[in-house]
């Protein structure tokens, strides 16, 4: 079996989740003896194919490109995979993002397609007018033999919205490997007790809502901080709803850096909280599981069938449901205790390995 994976994710992103599920298929896909991988990325900026045997991919990456090179990428890609792909002869394409276009396939090829979430379906009022995520997707789903959704939400959420056939779509959870702590800090690097919020925080992502359950109760703010790792530095209009909640400057702190500032974030946060609106799946409760640290979480998309029994929920839509959530965890250690204990065992239900070995079975079927 011949499997091609296109370009798409490894232009759009340096890292990242996409990306990053591609690189664990080629790399585990590619030991099987029946299994032939390619990775077709003429010009691309995604750090992970270094980790790939050079055999795997065939392109060069461009280290320092401006994001107006993007659309110029993806003209040439394009273009030079279709030489390259009917040269390869592939019996699998799958593509890496959704594209209105793809390559064309020859008689007894078949065409696969990821779905990770349907953000763009549901929430359209956090997204730009010009965007045509949603658009393009239906494209994609549409020409593919085959769509993986990476969570059973997402397929839920895909047949309802979309004319597809449940025949034709299947669910494959992502696997999850936490990176290893070289280099990171041994020390805490917040002084006292502090809750931890990871990632982008505007819109769905639903960071607002969590900043009132978090002022709305002072002893909580008086105890703990709540500090938020990446997603850009404070915004002018955070600050401003900061000074609106009364909360004092030194509550709130943003802090960036390496995935080992961040896992030692983690290892010493009284709790993570996730408040997202929805998730295609949701990486950072696995994250934090797998440094001990007890999830509280929203009820929002797949994040329940991800976490499992190892977090404590809430409505995203309601602050005072995330209040008591929150206080529900710092006012019991061992309840705290206890999630964590859950968090290590659900964990192992996730693993690359079962990723890789689902998606091959998918593709055996169907050829």
């Amino acid at each position: 079996m011949r499997i091609l994976y296109d370009f798409q994710a490894f232009t759009r992103q340096f890292y990242g989740g996409v990306s990053r599920y591609f690189v664990e298929l080629a790399r585990l896909l590619s030991r099987l003896e029946d299994t032939e991988v390619k990775v077709l990325a003429p010009l691309y900026i995604n750090h992970y194919l270094k980790e790939l045997d050079p055999g795997i991919v065939s392109g060069r990456q461009v280290t320092h490109a401006p994001k107006a090179a993007g659309k110029l990428f993806n003209i040439y890609n394009r273009a030079i995979m279709r030489h390259q792909a009917a040269g390869y002869r592939p019996d699998i394409v799958h593509e890496t993002y959704y594209a209105k276009q793809s390559i064309p396939l020859h008689r007894n090829q078949s065409r696969i397609i990821t779905v990770y979430d349907m953000i763009h379906e549901h929430f359209p009022e956090y997204f730009p007018h010009w965007d045509k995520t949603a658009a393009t997707k239906q494209h994609a789903v549409a020409r593919a033999d085959h769509v993986i959704c990476i969570s059973e939400n997402t397929r839920r959420d895909l047949l309802e919205i979309a004319n597809v056939s449940p025949e034709k779509v299947s669910v494959v959870h992502l696997g999850f490997a936490s990176p290893l702590a070289q280099g990171a800090p041994t020390e805490p690097l917040i002084d006292g007790p502090y809750l931890l919020h990871v990632g982008i925080r505007s819109g769905y992502k639903n960071f607002q809502r969590l900043l009132e359950a978090y002022a709305g109760n002072p002893s909580l703010h008086k105890e703990y901080r709540l500090v938020c790792f990446g997603g850009g530095k404070f915004s002018h209009v955070e600050e401003r709803q900061r000074k609106i909640l009364g909360l004092a400057e030194d509550r709130l702190v943003w802090m960036g850096g390496s995935d080992s500032v961040l896992m030692q974030l983690y290892r010493h946060a009284s709790a993570f909280v996730y408040p997202s609106l929805y998730e295609g799946f949701g990486i950072p409760p696995l994250e934090a599981m797998a440094h001990d640290c007890p999830v509280i979480c929203s009820t929002g998309g797949s994040i329940s069938e991800v976490v499992g029994n190892a977090g404590e929920f809430f409505d995203p839509c309601n602050t005072s449901s995330i209040t008591r959530a929150i206080e529900n965890v710092l006012g019991s250690q061992d309840y705290a205790a206890e999630l964590r204990t859950l968090g290590r065992q659900r964990i192992t239900h996730f693993t690359w390995e079962k990723c890789a070995s689902c998606t091959h079975a998918i593709y055996s079927e169907v050829l």
